[in-house]
């Protein structure tokens, strides 16, 4: 993987330079990364991007081409490029497991080591949580609209060509089934679809012969797109051409509530009972709860998941919380302004449920090592230890373990989880000392 290095903002390295310089930068220091609120008034939010994450922390190396470029700009000192030129993260991760779920104030990542290797890494974490969370987290809510319904990603063409990797393997985790996009099938193990998009209808002399095409290269059991000109008379044609076999219908445009309704009578007129029914225009989780009623077998969701459904951040902070002083004794620290307010010192949380388990609370507490509690379950799990990450949390293998905890934790949220309107968080968080 190339180096990570600079894909952060330059006061990382500034204050690097600045604490070298009075003898602060080697302090021990443990860092948080926690929201202050749900973004949209969601009831909960999913963590993502852990797995990348520790592979972009791996890779944040400064090179040849990394410490000339900074030397050439005069970003900081030589005696700081001494040491970014050794720069190893060799500290200590621990946090929420990748697919887990979160709510305001939850300790989503701690990062333990000196102030100087800590630091350097604010801008990547935040880069990659805050952005792949917010997909997931759209993702989740898409994925309890459609209440069993398989979806598909289809974004890559409205977001950046990395950022849509990312977020095809963040909507993965959060329950969808496919991507349209190959990279992130290669690098992450996602399965991917796709067949043919409005150009192949039009590239043809005429739509039958488009989709004899089509059926002639992959079989009856294909999806032909049928509203490239008129819909009713494109499923004529598609089951005389492919037959009553036809595997699906892809709709993308038009009033879907009222439409798919329509294509459901007419395939089953013609004897197409079981050619499926896919709809992908511009859906949301909204779009999607309004069509829970017609007979849609599944969906494709591309710019508003991408876009985390509009907020395309999660809004996560990384904050110091605690760190030495010069006798080496560990002292709490926290943001006192009114409106931005920290807890400071190390965290640990837990999840709290009833008797049926069903969560009822998120119980965070600050101290050196947390207190075993009955009745709750410990979210916080060691993902690096010495610079050396958790091998389970890497690779395709480590987005089928994010996806199969979150299909499990999900299940532990209330029903009042799954409400699409705005509203306080599912279950409270509680704040205490040890």
């Amino acid at each position: 993987m190339p180096s990570t290095a600079l894909l952060t903002d330059r006061y990382e390295l500034t204050m690097v330079d600045a604490a070298l310089a009075d003898g602060t930068a080697h302090r021990r220091s443990v860092f948080e990364v926690f929201g202050r609120r749900l973004s949209g008034g969601r009831r909960y939010g999913v963590v993502a991007g852990t797995g990348r994450l520790l592979t972009a922390i791996a890779a944040f190396r400064f090179g040849d081409d990394e410490l000339a470029w900074l030397e050439r700009e005069r970003v900081v000192a030589a005696r700081t490029l001494a040491f970014l030129a050794d720069y190893r993260f060799s500290g200590d991760l621990q946090g929420y497991r990748e697919g887990e779920l979160y709510f305001p104030g939850s300790p989503l990542l701690t990062v333990q080591s000196s102030f100087a290797e800590g630091v350097l890494l604010e801008t990547l974490v935040l880069s990659i949580l805050n952005a792949d969370s917010a997909v997931a987290t759209a993702a989740a809510r898409m994925v309890s609209a459609a209440a069993g319904r398989p979806l598909a990603e289809m974004g890559s063409r409205r977001t950046g060509e990395h950022s849509a990797v990312a977020a095809a393997r963040a909507a993965h985790i959060a329950g969808f089934g496919s991507t349209s996009n190959l990279e992130a099938g290669r690098t992450w193990g996602v399965p991917t679809f796709g067949t043919a998009a409005h150009a192949f209808t039009l590239l043809h002399d005429s739509e039958e012969q488009a989709f004899r095409a089509q059926v002639a290269a992959f079989g009856p059991g294909t999806t032909l797109l049928v509203d490239t000109y008129d819909v009713h008379a494109a499923i004529e044609t598609a089951v005389r051409v492919a037959g009553p076999r036809l595997g699906a219908v892809r709709l993308d445009s038009g009033d879907l509530v009222h439409l798919v309704g329509e294509v459901r009578q007419h395939l089953d007129a013609l004897g197409a009972t079981s050619t499926a029914i896919t709809v992908t225009n511009d859906l949301d989780e909204y779009a999607i709860a309004s069509l829970a009623a017609s007979p849609v077998d599944s969906y494709g969701v591309g710019t508003r998941l991408v876009s985390g459904s509009g907020h395309p951040a999660a809004g996560l902070v990384y904050k110091l919380v605690a760190r030495t002083d010069d006798d080496g004794s560990w002292r709490d620290v926290a943001k006192r302004s009114a409106d931005k307010a920290g807890t400071g010192g190390r965290k640990w949380a837990e999840r709290e449920s009833d008797s049926a388990g069903v969560a009822v609370a998120e119980r965070v507490t600050v101290g050196d090592a947390p207190v075993p509690s009955t009745g709750r379950r410990p979210l916080i799990v060691p993902l690096m230890h010495e610079g050396e990450p958790d091998g389970a949390a890497l690779g395709a293998a480590g987005v089928q373990a994010a996806r199969a905890h979150h299909t499990n934790v999900i299940g532990e949220l209330p029903p009042a989880a799954f409400r699409l309107s705005g509203g306080d968080p599912v279950i409270p968080t509680f704040v205490e000392r040890n």
